[in-house]
């Protein structure tokens, strides 16, 4: 077997051993690697036993109630303060709208970004057609290979009709 699909189960082999397959207590039991993972989970799961929480003192109750009136009755320290603590604990109603709000803030930021990072065409100058026409069948080798053929075909035409 493969030790990391048997690692899966070193928990259940810990906590009730008859549900896990056959096999993978036989793994667990002639590698070494994985049988001390197992005792390294038995150890941790033996310290966990032993160990009591603590009481909580009996005034806690009393004080953690005391400092909650202080902070609900204490005002927020600055403007964006107040703001946050009145749309958290405050009006729920203002929830969508602020929601709303800072999409179509981010929608609008979002769509300025994109309009400065596009990239504007910078100003060429003026072509005229015919140089424009010079370079689009520069191009286009395929045009260009058609017309040499079609000079071709018109040098030889000439030649013939010369001939006669």
């Amino acid at each position: 077997m493969i030790c990391r699909n048997v690692k899966t189960n070193l928990p259940n082999l810990l906590l009730d051993p008859e549900s896990v397959p056959v096999e993978v207590r036989n793994h667990v039991e002639h590698c070494g690697e994985c049988s001390k993972e197992l005792a390294e989970l038995q150890a941790t799961m033996a310290a966990l036993d032993m160990w009591e929480a603590p009481e909580p003192s009996p005034y806690f109750d009393s004080r953690m109630a005391a400092l909650l009136r202080e902070e609900q009755q204490a005002k927020p320290a600055g403007f964006i303060e107040r703001m946050k603590a009145r749309l958290l604990f405050g009006n729920v109603h203002m929830r969508p709208v602020t929601a709303g709000a800072l999409a179509l803030l981010l929608l609008i930021g979002g769509g300025t970004y994109a309009g400065f990072m596009g990239g504007h065409p910078a100003a060429t100058a003026s072509v005229s057609p015919a140089v424009r026409d010079l370079q689009s069948l520069d191009d286009n080798a395929q045009v260009f290979q058609q017309l040499t053929a079609l000079d071709q075909d018109q040098d030889d035409d000439n030649a013939q009709q010369s001939n006669l």
